[in-house]
């Protein structure tokens, strides 16, 4: 395993992180004489395997249903001075209310101090305000810290750059967990305003959320070779020195091995990511054309500010990538989710438009012309019945 010092907490966090969302038995909390026994078998063999590996970092949250309760009696098994753990509250419209769930969570993990607690999915200035006021959730997390049963507070995000970006610059936190990889680049700056203040940069999903790299993908495996996608994936977020760990969301213990595989690039990541990365680039410039994508955001206004809030950037975003790599069921699951994942994917897809208004909306795009017949091929290609997130199944 390899390490990088985790921004002002100093601690020495493993470049992948053991994310605790996908080896519980259920997205709502059960009671213990629900737990498959094979189950909770699978879920301590994964731990043990993180931990074998080097991969000391166990994160998980209140919101991933079991997952904490089950977690407690495998984490107690390891001399706790050698685990990194992290727990996620949501914000909440009470300092009691938020308390009151972290002792939950505390008691699920049987823990009398946890490294990292993160205010769990800040994606609207809402939530940024119920953790920053005067008696609010960032209140308590300091009563916390000076109790030492919380270490590093931070917070996690699914929300657009502005609201990323405001957080950060509130320099209340000494962390961040966001989505950025190759099929996300709009949350570069972020990046670089986390470096700045120099807070932990922790990237959520890049496997899932980057594009669904764990299916055979034939059209962007051989773009990729020598790598497979999710070690390209891996190596071109590290490749950047502000990024400090990924998220491996395992749900066997076999879940890491393709991971570690690649860190044997490493060292010489950048030089090895260059070559593949130009042959992505070529084929998107190939299929779309290079202007597109070179800003093919440029100008298009957030959801919120959208007749009907369809969310253009995101609907733009999946069709740029999709399109050439034939990431087509990675585009169409995130594209069904739009309108039914509240604030974790917020906005509504191509259904929802208000087509007589629509010129208005991207008249700053310099693709303004073009804009209308993407939408409408990408509703075609990737309309489907609409999803849910995970935690809503």
């Amino acid at each position: 395993m390899k390490y990088r010092r985790y921004g002002r907490t100093n601690l020495r966090m493993p470049v992948f992180s053991c994310g605790g969302m996908r080896y519980q038995q259920s997205w709502s909390d059960v009671p213990w004489s629900e737990v498959k026994p094979e189950g909770q078998a699978n879920l301590e063999a994964t731990i043990h395997r993180a931990v074998e590996l080097g991969i000391n970092h166990i994160e998980t949250a209140r919101g991933y249903g079991s997952s904490e309760m089950q977690l407690g009696p495998v984490l107690a098994q390891f001399p706790r001075e050698k685990l990194i753990v992290q727990t996620k509250v949501a914000p909440k419209a009470t300092a009691k209310e938020f308390r009151e769930t972290f002792e939950v969570s505390m008691g699920h993990l049987g823990l009398d101090h946890v490294e990292l607690l993160s205010l769990h999915g800040i994606n609207h200035l809402g939530h940024l305000d119920e953790t920053l006021r005067r008696g609010g959730c960032l209140e308590v997390c300091r009563e916390l810290q000076r109790e030492g049963r919380v270490r590093f507070v931070g917070f996690s995000t699914h929300g657009t750059p502005d609201v990323i970006s405001a957080a950060i610059r509130s320099d209340e936190f000494d962390y961040v967990n966001l989505h950025w990889y190759f099929v996300n680049d709009l949350n570069r700056p972020c990046l670089a305003e986390a470096a700045q203040r120099d807070m932990g940069v922790f990237i959520i999903s890049p496997n899932d959320k980057g594009g669904k790299l764990y299916l055979e993908l034939p059209k962007l495996r051989p773009l990729v070779a020598p790598l497979t996608p999710m070690q390209f994936n891996d190596l071109y977020c590290l490749a950047r020195p502000e990024v400090h760990t990924l998220s491996v969301g395992a749900a066997r213990p076999e879940d890491f091995d393709e991971h570690v595989e690649g860190l044997g690039h490493y060292e010489r990541a950048e030089s090895v990511v260059e070559p593949v990365e130009r042959r992505l680039r070529e084929e998107m410039e190939r299929v779309h054309g290079a202007e597109w994508c070179r800003r093919w955001w440029a100008g298009l206004p957030e959801f919120s500010e959208v007749p009907g809030a369809v969310n253009l950037v995101e609907i733009l975003r999946l069709w740029t990538y999709a399109q050439p790599f034939g990431l087509t069921e990675w585009a169409k699951f995130r594209y069904n989710m739009l309108g039914n994942a509240d604030h974790w994917f917020p906005g509504e897809h191509v259904a929802k438009l208000d087509w007589g208004k629509l010129a208005g909306v991207v008249a700053r795009s310099p693709f303004a012309a073009r804009i209308p017949e993407v939408l409408r091929e990408a509703h075609e290609l990737y309309f489907d019945a609409p999803v849910k997130r995970l935690s809503q199944s």
